[in-house]
């Protein structure tokens, strides 16, 4: 029984020890892992020529002057188109590469005033191209150019007497 003893001593002693001998210890896993950001130019719009509908006069019953966004020019009723330059309106809108943006144009007709007397014509139906509407225009290269037309509604000479007309707008582009 002596050397059984000794037996289950050892054996023990085997177990203990030996499970230590085969144990493996893991090790966690790690990796880094990258982390990406990028601020893109600021969106950005600015006038580059203001809607001019040149020069001309009233005739006896009044009529329209209507520049297209394409710059072409329409004389309705008793309106005379004197000689100068004329020009649909143009915007450089800039930003991110390949954004697309929303065109808003006046949806109420702009006021015109006589700079020397009290007299006003109306500024209405406004187009641009690209056209108005969400997600119409596109940045390619990180730019492009909107070109808006509109109707200037005028009155008579006793209307509108002799003189310039100024007014402002607001055009607005949106990122989409």
């Amino acid at each position: 029984m002596k050397g059984q003893g000794k037996f289950f001593t050892v054996l023990f002693c085997i177990l203990v020890t030996g499970s230590s001998l085969f144990a493996q210890t893991i090790q966690p896993a790690t990796a880094t892992g990258d982390i990406y950001a990028e601020i893109i130019p600021i969106f950005s719009a600015s006038q580059t020529s203001a809607l001019n509908f040149g020069k001309f006069s009233p005739g006896a019953e009044g009529g329209e002057l209507i520049i297209t966004p394409q710059n072409t020019i329409s004389v309705l009723g008793s309106v005379y188109k004197g000689g100068g330059m004329h020009n649909a309106a143009s915007f450089y809108v800039s930003g991110d590469v390949d954004a697309t943006y929303s065109v808003s144009l006046p949806s109420e007709p702009v006021v015109l005033t006589n700079t020397l007397a009290a007299k006003t014509m109306l500024v209405e139906n406004w187009a641009s191209v690209p056209n108005e509407g969400m997600g119409t225009g596109q940045l390619l290269n990180g730019f492009q150019v909107v070109y808006v037309g509109a109707t200037l509604k005028v009155g008579t000479l006793n209307d509108n007497p002799v003189g310039i007309y100024t007014g402002s707008y607001r055009v607005t582009f949106d990122f989409n």
